[in-house]
């Protein structure tokens, strides 16, 4: 019932706080649960008594090969992807999802903001 006694604008509103919470407390959770472990990594370099992974897209051998089977535009590519990827996976998630968390809130909020009048309120 309380539902129904809103005007569009003020749906929009809650819907948009509502988004902004859930989406927000969501990232807080993944960021404070996942790791950044690489998986991939095909060894590892100590400095300081601190491990640190080697990833293949790291070594010489890896680019040169890439430049040389697929060209500049496929060390790019390649590049991209694998940033891309990585948006998706361990505490980098969180942020992912705090950005589109806020684009989707703040377009809610604009759209209640410029919603007309309700002429039956």
């Amino acid at each position: 019932m309380f539902w129904k006694t809103l005007d569009q604008e003020k749906r929009l509103y809650l819907i948009a706080a509502l988004v902004l919470l859930l989406g927000l407390a969501g990232s807080i959770v993944i960021y404070l649960t996942a790791g950044d472990d690489p998986k991939a990594a095909v060894g590892y370099t100590i400095v300081d008594g601190q491990a640190y992974p080697i990833m293949p897209e790291d070594s010489r051998m890896y680019r040169h090969d890439l430049q040389v089977y697929g060209g500049k535009y496929s060390v790019a590519a390649d590049e991209f992807l694998r940033w891309f990827s990585s948006l998706w996976h361990g505490q980098t998630l969180a942020f992912t999802i705090t950005v589109i968390t806020l684009l989707i809130s703040l377009g809610l909020f604009f759209a209640a903001k410029t919603t007309p009048p309700d002429p039956k309120h």
